[in-house]
């Protein structure tokens, strides 16, 4: 093996530097200076081992070039692209946090908003039920001997017929007279369609909120809502209206399709939020 004339100088000149250092008086070195030295001492010991290696091994002994600034550099731009990638999460986590703080303030807000949709319903069906007057008599009643199967009847045949005033006369007796039977509930909805008939929106709107206080799952139901969402909106209560359709959409999914189409059409005239 052949190696450099320069490396096998620098052999030489490390192998005699102990006797010139020993016969040549030094002078006190500064700390750049014993720095220095050992870098230099360190470099000859490495050639020292190549050359005795080459000699031991017969081989060819390649001296690869130092990559120091190279690696430093990939080590610096690593380290760039850490700062990045944490910048970027960072990023991330705060956005998912603030989409967290919305969903949150939103779904208090819902909370809020049907709490105080069941308020406004609970004081509308007190003021409509407290201001509900009965007229006098028109179809006579438990008064006049008809059973409340009769009177129930004769009160929907008349409301057939169009004439509204016997209806709700009728209606209204089979209310006071039967208000604790099972179809009080469906009177008071048919009672609330005659007084709409009659443009007695107030007294209409009362009626359906009786009739469908704690949503029914009956067929008419879904119609007594939409009914009273018309009613409100004729009694210029657009809010209320739109409330009232929120909760038609929630409880009567399955409603019928033209319940749904006058329950669309009524939204839209009270300009509710889509």
């Amino acid at each position: 093996m052949k190696l450099p004339v320069l490396v096998l100088c620098l052999v030489a000149t490390a192998a005699a530097a102990p006797l010139a250092l020993a016969q040549t008086p030094i002078d006190p070195l500064d700390a750049r200076d014993v720095r220095r030295l050992d870098k230099m001492e360190q470099v000859v010991r490495e050639l020292r081992a190549i050359v005795f290696q080459g000699r031991d091994i017969g081989k060819p002994v390649v001296v690869q070039p130092a990559e120091t600034d190279y690696q430093l550099q990939e080590v610096s731009r690593r380290l760039a692209d850490l700062e990045q990638t944490i910048t970027r999460m960072t990023g991330d986590l705060e956005n998912a946090n603030r989409q967290a703080e919305l969903a949150k303030r939103d779904a208090e807000a819902l909370r809020t908003e049907n709490r105080s949709l069941s308020d406004r319903i609970a004081s509308l069906e007190s003021r409509a039920l407290a201001e509900t007057v009965a007229p006098p008599g028109g179809l006579g009643g438990a008064s006049s001997g008809l059973s409340a199967n009769d009177l129930f009847s004769e009160a929907r045949q008349a409301l057939t017929s169009g004439d509204y005033a016997a209806a709700e006369s009728g209606f209204r007796e089979y209310v006071d007279a039967y208000g604790d039977s099972s179809k009080a509930a469906e009177a008071r909805y048919w009672l609330g369609k005659a007084l709409t008939a009659r443009g007695a929106h107030a007294d209409a709107a009362g009626s359906y909120i009786a009739a469908i206080r704690g949503w029914p799952s009956t067929s008419w139901a879904p119609d007594a809502v939409v009914e009273l969402s018309r009613s409100l909106i004729a009694l210029k209560k657009p809010a209320d209206a739109c409330q009232t359709l929120a909760e038609f959409a929630k409880r009567y999914p399955k409603a019928s399709t033209t319940v749904k189409t006058r329950a669309a059409q009524a939204r839209n005239q009270a300009k509710c939020a889509a």
